[in-house]
């Protein structure tokens, strides 16, 4: 029986989080697959951090980051790149995963080489083109050229429908996130092992974990959610935020001029991925302008506020487990005040489990392509 040849990108952290249960499922195949993973290194230093977590080596790395790159710079270099090893590789399948630039890139780079697209987390939608940018928009061109759609929910197949892909093109599989968070929560983990995080009480005292970098939330926005957090810990004297900072020097200065010195306000430096999913566990509440941590968070039974206009992953409101607060102070203020001294609001969000999957999505995914390409 022939083998299937399978080029998996990734290129940022959340690729490879995703990724990984899919490329662990064709390590159980070896004998049937030949995966052959590549990565763009779109943001180096946060993609090699999660890396390590996952034990994955990329067998080929574009190492195409360089400082202040535009959107412009990583699509033309992941395109070129790719299609370079595409050429050389011969895949039967280019797999990819989610929203960002490398997949949008990857995806067209096979498209151009004839080579079938496999898209993961695929139909996702906002129905807004700027928000969240440039992701919107990455997975809606990256669909227009995709041949296997897994489609995370019911819902994602819904928007894949509507845009008239073929029903027989479409797997619902659950969301991938969370099956690599089942598997960090089972690895042992101290946060003995984290200097900063040693110093802040962890226990008796509430958390408020923050992530905020969107490029949409630049600026005035960014600005306004740190205006937010210093009136939230002056108004409750038990709350500590946590805010693991972006990298990105755009959302340093912003966050650092404004927070820098604010009592309980502690900003870190990022953390690696089983660092950031015990802080959401040890957290009593979560603010975000993240994706993935809509997605994480239900499994933990903690209340996620989306600092965004609209989200892709309706599912989570849907259910009762997160609210869309928008970026402005009074509102986050307002929205967050009511869960940190309303019980009752608190445990109706905290208790809904999570709508997004059951952990055997890249099974799934997997057992897909060997039943599709008969290996």
């Amino acid at each position: 029986m022939r083998k299937i040849k399978i080029l998996s990108i990734i290129g940022t952290r959340p690729e490879v989080i995703k990724m990984a249960p899919v490329l662990q499922g064709m390590k159980k195949h070896a004998d049937r697959i030949t995966s052959i993973l590549v990565s763009t290194a779109q943001h180096r230093e946060m993609l090699d951090q999660i890396l390590r977590v996952f034990d994955i080596k990329p067998d080929i790395d574009l190492n195409i980051m360089k400082p202040n790159q535009t959107l412009s710079h990583i699509t033309t270099a992941a395109l070129s790149g790719i299609e370079r090893v595409i050429q050389e590789t011969k895949p039967d399948i280019v797999l990819t995963q989610g929203d960002t630039t490398t997949v949008f890139a990857a995806s067209l780079a096979a498209f151009y080489c004839r080579v079938p697209v496999g898209h993961v987390e695929a139909g996702l939608r906002s129905f807004d083109k700027y928000n969240p940018y440039p992701e919107e928009i990455n997975r809606r061109l990256t669909d227009a050229v995709t041949d296997y759609f897994f489609a995370p929910t019911a819902r994602a197949r819904e928007n894949l429908l509507r845009e008239g892909i073929p029903d027989k093109n479409i797997y619902v599989t659950g969301n991938t996130v969370v099956d690599a968070l089942q598997y960090a929560l089972d690895r042992s983990f101290s946060f003995d092992q984290h200097p900063e995080l040693k110093k802040i009480p962890l226990g008796g005292e509430r958390l408020l974990l923050v992530t905020a970098h969107r490029r949409e939330n630049w600026d005035a926005p960014l600005e306004s959610i740190c205006e937010a957090l210093k009136e939230l810990v002056d108004r409750f004297p038990d709350l500590h935020v946590v805010y693991p900072v972006h990298l990105n020097p755009a959302v340093r200065k912003t966050v650092h001029q404004v927070l820098n010195e604010t009592p309980r306000v502690h900003l870190i430096e990022p953390v690696d991925y089983l660092t950031f999913v015990h802080l959401m566990k040890h957290s009593h509440l979560i603010l975000t302008d993240s994706g993935g941590v809509q997605e994480e968070a239900p499994t933990l039974g903690r209340p996620v506020l989306v600092m965004r206009k609209v989200t892709e992953r309706p599912e989570a409101y849907e259910a009762g487990v997160a609210r869309i607060v928008g970026t402005g102070k009074e509102a986050i203020v307002k929205e967050t005040s009511r869960l940190l001294t309303d019980e009752r609001a608190y445990q109706k969000m905290a208790r809904v489990g999570n709508p997004y999957g059951d952990g055997k999505a890249g099974t799934r995914i997997v057992d897909i392509l060997l039943d599709q390409f008969k290996a």
